[in-house]
């Protein structure tokens, strides 16, 4: 028996054997791309993460389903993959790419005093803030001497020390 018979292609209906093999061939696939690209906390996500998950996922939904062919599918997301990598490593050698890519931080503090023009362009609301200040140790917003946006929406409060 073929790969093809084995799997199904994607001009055929599928039947529950041959979708839970690409369910596992997926699977294995999806892991180990993600654990051969450069490891990132989901804390820490960037634009470009978003949406190389967002691609990687649609896409191999559809190699699962049969709607795409199974061996094309996994060379494009192995495509996505590197062009992740090389748009990273771009962001690390290039200040202007980064900044087009990734973004910069944004001042939202200074001696208590939150820059409202900033957490509206930032689109976060002050009770978003207030709770990412009080996950800082900082129980109020008037308290917090220097805080930041960061480029992937985390609040870094800078202390007076």
């Amino acid at each position: 028996m073929d790969l093809t018979n084995l799997l199904g292609d994607a001009s055929s209906d599928l039947t529950a054997f041959q979708l839970a093999l690409r369910a596992i061939v997926v699977f294995i696939f999806a892991v180990a791309l993600f654990r051969l690209l450069p490891r990132k906390s989901l804390a820490n996500t960037s634009v470009i993460d978003v949406v190389l998950t967002v691609l990687i996922g649609s896409s191999l939904s559809r190699a699962l389903t049969g709607n795409a062919p199974l061996g094309p599918v996994m060379v494009a997301c192995i495509v996505l993959g590197g062009l992740w990598v090389a748009m990273g490593w771009l962001a690390i050698h290039s200040e202007m790419f980064s900044r087009l890519l990734k973004g910069r931080p944004l001042e939202v503090i200074r001696n208590g005093a939150v820059d409202e023009a900033v957490l509206c362009r930032a689109q976060m609301g002050r009770r978003d803030l207030e709770q990412k200040v009080r996950g800082q140790g900082y129980a109020r917003i008037e308290d917090v001497p220097l805080a930041y946006i960061e480029r992937n929406g985390a609040v870094s409060v800078v202390s007076e020390d």
